[in-house]
């Protein structure tokens, strides 16, 4: 059974803009983000990404997940414990 999922990036037909209000905000980075996730994607960008941006990239979701989840949240939510 799968654990993961892009639904939103599959049915949303939205603005996909940033700085026209919050809502469009958190749509188009939800969207962007499940674009960005995409196994093709990222294989592409890691591989061409320097270890510096990597580092970059994982500190920024790293703090993030630490600041805005619980512990419970993250096991539940982000590791799918």
């Amino acid at each position: 059974m799968k654990q993961h999922s892009h639904e939103f990036v599959e049915s949303y037909d939205g603005l996909v803009g940033y700085s026209y209000d919050r809502k469009t905000n958190e749509f188009t980075l939800a969207f962007y983000l499940q674009k960005f996730s995409d196994d093709e994607v990222i294989k592409v960008i890691a591989d061409r990404m320097s270890d510096t941006e990597m580092e970059r990239l994982f500190n920024l979701v790293s703090g993030l997940l630490k600041s805005h989840l619980t512990e419970e949240e993250y096991h539940r939510l982000f590791l799918k414990d």
